[in-house]
């Protein structure tokens, strides 16, 4: 793996180059790609680029002090300090964000789960600007899916009863990942174990959100995120909070709670958000 940036950098999807045909994962990834406009979507990893496999970070811990350091120079660049609450809250959310998006996205328009192991996932970090992940690579064939799904009956496909059986594969198999990564990044991060099963318990809910948005129908993402989150399972911390909320000008949309404080406040000149746990009542 190399480190020279000689991917072009870009949140756009790109052509899925697995062979898509033959793949059925990969098809699936190609047709979410053209839904949303956050990452980069690929099923292998370039040999040049800046992309990192999520197993060597929860692996070989230096690959976070790297990410923390340059997300420092960045900050302190732009806004003049880099908090190490800040720092670790914003790589905590980026990369709680990869399982839970690729996760979501597939199945919220495919009604198919892959595997979302981090020996199966990999990410490229922006070079050229603020440091977070603009791509993720989903390596694994193998996924989940429901009885009626055309290709139930291949070998990488794993069939479950229905919808509900789906949505806890989904949490089961983000939850597994976020896991794996708290283990890692906890002796890292100046926060607990209870902010950092908050910022997974957002991840998954503001992802299944996103989904539906990007695809044109915002409902049903809410709808997504209730059935995934419809209690708190732990060690998530809390069901779903999307809900109706009117604004200032009489709209009427959805908002959710957020459950992590990013920490962004603790910049100069910056305050909490508008969902901030820290203010937003529950």
């Amino acid at each position: 793996m190399t480190t020279d940036g000689s991917v072009r950098d870009t949140r756009h999807s790109d052509v899925v180059p697995r062979r898509v045909g033959s793949d059925v994962l990969a098809s699936s990834l190609a047709r979410v790609a053209a839904l949303q406009h956050e990452l980069e979507l690929r099923t292998d990893v370039p040999p040049a680029g800046d992309w990192w496999r999520c197993h060597h970070l929860l692996t070989d811990r230096t690959w976070f002090s790297r990410w923390h350091r340059r997300l420092a120079d960045w900050l302190i660049e732009h806004h003049g300090a880099a908090p190490a609450r800040t720092v670790s809250g914003y790589v905590l959310w980026w990369y709680l964000r990869l399982p839970a998006y690729v996760g979501a996205l597939l199945l919220h328009h495919e009604r198919r789960v892959p595997l979302l192991r981090p020996s199966e996932l990999a990410f490229r970090i922006s070079r050229d600007s603020r440091p977070d992940p603009v791509g993720v690579a989903v390596l694994g064939r193998s996924f989940y899916c429901l009885p009626l799904d055309p290709c139930a009956g291949r070998p990488e496909a794993v069939v479950v009863a229905d919808e509900r059986a789906l949505a806890e594969v989904y949490r089961a198999r983000f939850v597994a990942h976020a896991t794996a990564f708290i283990r890692a990044y906890r002796p890292l991060s100046p926060h607990g174990a209870r902010t950092l099963w908050a910022a997974a318990t957002d991840a998954i809910d503001s992802c299944l959100w996103w989904a539906g948005v990007q695809g044109g129908d915002e409902g049903a993402g809410v709808a997504d995120a209730a059935l995934v989150l419809d209690a708190r399972h732990e060690p998530l911390t809390s069901s779903s909070t999307l809900r109706r909320h009117t604004g200032d000008n009489g709209s009427v949309g959805w908002t959710r709670r957020r459950e992590s404080c990013c920490f962004t406040y603790l910049l100069p000149g910056s305050t909490e958000c508008e969902t901030c746990p820290r203010t937003c009542p529950r």
